[in-house]
């Protein structure tokens, strides 16, 4: 037996370990993927459901009362503007 020899058995061995691990490992991953795929399932579902009420609330609270905080902030610079110009007034 040469040097040669062994060397081409080392490489045969690792050759068909890793194939045998790369086999189990696939079938290990198809397991996972079948047992969580419901979990995976519930969790689309429930963000569907998050995204549409972020949705409803976007439209029906924030907007309304976007408009409604511009609104006073314009009317307290119009205020502001008002009482410096009154108060030019006073010192002149």
């Amino acid at each position: 037996m040469s040097i040669e020899w062994f060397r081409d058995l080392v490489i045969i061995i690792w050759g068909l370990g890793s194939t045998v691990v790369i086999i189990i490992i696939g079938v290990l991953a198809i397991m996972f993927y079948r047992r969580m795929r419901p979990a995976l399932d519930s969790l689309k579902t429930t963000t569907k459901t998050v995204e549409s009420i972020t949705s409803v609330v976007s439209e029906n609270v924030v907007g309304p009362l976007s408009k409604v905080v511009a609104f006073v902030q314009g009317a307290r610079q119009a205020i502001n503007l008002v009482s410096q110009l009154r108060n030019k007034k006073e010192e002149d």
